[in-house]
């Protein structure tokens, strides 16, 4: 009698091109969790899914009768779900700044990378935006020569965040300046090579940097 291989009892509903989407990839291959990955778009989600989900959006996550529809939520699920490795800290105030970082990211650096990908407003006001995220992420760029990860000397749900947005520069047309950012294209190298990274990602985001 054959193997019957186990079908996962979690389906998440990604989009291969969607910094949001790629977080939760990272995470769900950080803990090693088995999952059936469905590349779709928006417009392409399953009737009884896009049902269940608010807005009919992606990322979307089905575990059982779970269905998540927001990636920080989600990331926060899993880490909670599968402890090891922990991707947040233990005390509550550690806990709360790094879901504080992740807010900022989102308010700071995320808006900045929608609007540029989306081509939400003239040229004048995309290369306002592409110099605004360029200047911060050189402004941030000393705080990685003092720890390994952001604010951390261990791989957290805030690098999650981070990593698919530094994978994008050169899809956003932005190029940081060498000398200025050394510590950040240390920090760049040392997500990119970790194992969960790679096999986090999709087809088309590995042509982002072929």
């Amino acid at each position: 009698m054959g193997v019957v291989a186990k079908r996962s009892s979690m389906t998440f509903y990604s989009d291969g091109t969607d910094h949001y989407s790629h977080r939760v990839r990272i995470v769900l291959c950080e803990k090693g969790v088995a999952v059936d990955i469905v590349e779709c778009k928006e417009n392409e989600l399953p009737e009884d899914v896009a049902a269940q989900n608010p807005y009919s959006a992606l990322p979307t996550l089905l575990d059982r009768e779970l269905v998540l529809y927001e990636p920080n939520v989600m990331m926060e699920y899993l880490d909670e779900r599968f402890p090891h490795p922990p991707l947040l800290p233990v005390y509550p105030v550690a806990r709360a700044e790094s879901r504080l970082y992740m807010h900022r990211i989102q308010k700071d650096w995320c808006a900045l990378v929608d609007q540029i990908l989306l081509g939400e407003g003239t040229d004048a006001e995309l290369d306002a935006a592409r110099k605004e995220l360029s200047d911060s992420l050189v402004a941030v760029s000393p705080i990685f020569a003092e720890k390994p990860f952001f604010m951390s000397e261990e791989f957290t749900l805030v690098d999650c965040c981070i990593a698919p947005i530094l994978w994008r520069l050169p899809q956003l047309g932005i190029e940081l300046p060498e000398a200025q950012t050394r510590p950040l294209q240390k920090y760049m190298q040392r997500l990119f090579e970790r194992e969960s990274f790679q096999d986090s990602l999709s087809e088309l985001e590995r042509e982002m940097r072929d």
